[in-house]
């Protein structure tokens, strides 16, 4: 029992209360009453809710933001923090001070806030007071892991195909995905054989897809709907929709025989033409004027055309002489010439056969070529060309050796860079040396990689596994074209692997 001095000891002095209730001597206050006593009278937190419910999703790990919302957070991180203060009720009727986590075991399914309030009592008394809420964790299926479950959960296919040999405009078209984040609101990809299978889950995302297909790679589609169930008393119906997607079946490097009204059209070009680059257009190079065209998708599927001759089809041969056309006649009705390649007379022999006679040719690749070097090319006199634009061609008009480009040794130990992919490649022989066609062809040409990013390879910079030999004359890739390799999707939460679909038949 606590005794009150007295009072000529002096000791209330001037502005110095008893409190009402139990007798203790207080500051003046509009309630007269010492803290103690107000709490026992007053519960500022009598309207907030001491205990409530999270939804979370095991699938995704996210938290269910009331409605239909689906948010992405950390443990004890702001965002989940203000989402338990969104489920107090009452908090909005006192003044929020400090919030924080209890810690807890992660495996206990419980969530703990402390939080500080204040609020105005018995006329303007501020009372401040500490409590806290326990939130449990109930596990609730979002709507794309319930449909992931159910194995139901895709609405719109993409369908990417290619009937090509050679699968370098694939590898581009994964690099065009990655640049961009194409694939950002897919459901899953699907590698196929010859192409790949984008899931979506409503038709407007595939159709962007779809979209940004036709923009960067010349290509046709076909839009097709499968009814899946049907509710006749509200007359709605649910369907699946498939976009087939078949891009052209030429790749980089292959050479082609165009028809001859198609050779008209494209400024009177000849019809032996060598595929120089596919990118939204087909861009065609004549081997023997270096005069070049571009050939749209709407043009190719309008007059259609299959290759002579591959890039896996291609032999190595050896200049044995170079002899530059330096003057160039434009002969009416021509159209561009490129400025970057030079037309020269080039006499060559297969690298198998060195003692037989040089065989002359006419080659675009005057600005690249010198007594010595290998190339590749494709022997026309001793192969039979089944096609039919090629069947009609004069004897005269056919040349025996078409040279399609410079071959330079293997330098695959030498490289910087790397490429992502969010496939995982087949590690067979052929598709390891289409991906490495790949790779040189963006080493050689700079106008290729533009829509490519190019990562630098911190592994071989720093062990220094790489030579840069400046007499061999060999196509590198500037450390100022490369980008840091960071991990901004990991950072974001993005997937970068993608799991196999299970398709619903």
């Amino acid at each position: 029992m606590e005794y009150l001095p007295s009072p000529d000891e002096g000791t209330t002095g001037p502005g110095k209360i008893l409190c009402c209730q139990c007798g203790t001597l207080i500051d003046p206050n509009p309630a007269n009453m010492c803290v103690p006593c107000v709490r026992t009278q007053v519960d500022i937190t009598e309207g907030i809710p001491k205990q409530g419910t999270l939804s979370f999703c095991k699938g995704c790990e996210r938290y269910l933001q009331p409605p239909t919302q689906w948010l992405k957070c950390a443990p004890e991180s702001r965002e989940l923090l203000g989402l338990c203060l969104k489920k107090l009720k009452g908090l909005s009727k006192v003044r929020l001070v400090d919030a924080g986590f209890i810690w807890t075991e992660p495996h206990s399914k419980r969530i703990k806030v402390k939080l500080t309030v204040q609020s105005e009592v018995m006329g303007g008394a501020v009372l401040q007071q500490v409590f806290t809420v326990e939130f449990t964790q109930i596990a609730q299926l979002c709507d794309d892991c319930r449909r992931a479950d159910a194995k139901d959960y895709w609405k719109a296919l993409v369908q990417v195909r290619q009937k090509a040999e050679h699968k370098k405009t694939l590898y581009y078209l994964e690099q065009l995905i990655l640049k961009y984040k194409a694939h950002k609101n897919t459901n899953g990809v699907k590698p196929h054989h010859d192409g790949l299978d984008f899931y979506y889950q409503t038709e407007s995302g595939a159709r962007k897809m779809v979209d940004f297909l036709g923009q960067m790679l010349p290509c046709r589609y076909q839009h097709s709907k499968k009814l899946i169930s049907h509710d006749t008393h509200n007359n709605t119906y649910n369907y699946k929709f498939t976009f087939s997607v078949e891009m052209v079946p030429i790749c980089k490097d292959s050479i082609v025989c165009l028809p001859t009204k198609l050779a008209h059209q494209l400024g009177g070009i000849g019809q032996i033409c060598i595929v120089n680059r596919v990118t939204n257009a087909v861009h065609l190079i004549d081997p023997t004027t270096a005069q070049v065209a571009e050939l749209s998708a709407s043009n190719f599927w309008r007059q259609q055309f299959g290759t002579i001759c591959s890039c896996r089809n291609l032999i190595e041969f050896v200049v044995m002489e170079v002899e530059p056309i330096i003057k160039r006649t434009k002969f009416s009705g021509q159209g561009t010439i490129s400025d970057k390649h030079i037309p020269a007379d080039v006499y060559v022999v297969k690298a198998n056969a060195m003692g037989d006679t040089p065989v002359h040719c006419r080659s675009h690749l005057g600005h690249l070529l010198s007594p010595g070097d290998t190339v590749l090319g494709f022997d026309m006199g001793n192969t039979n060309v089944n096609d039919p634009n090629f069947e009609k061609l004069k004897p005269d008009a056919i040349p025996d050796v078409i040279l399609v480009k410079k071959h330079y040794p293997e330098q695959k130990q030498k490289r910087r860079w790397k490429l992502r992919h969010f496939l995982d490649k087949m590690d067979t022989d052929s598709v390891n040396k289409d991906y490495e066609d790949f790779l040189q062809d963006l080493e050689e040409d700079p106008a290729y990689r533009e829509g490519v990013n190019i990562y630098k390879d911190r592994t071989r910079l720093k062990s220094g596994t790489f030579t840069d030999d400046p007499d061999e004359g060999q196509p590198k890739i500037s450390l100022e074209e490369m980008l840091d390799d960071l991990t901004l999707s990991e950072a974001e939460g993005e997937p970068n692997e993608w799991v196999d679909i299970d398709e619903d038949e």
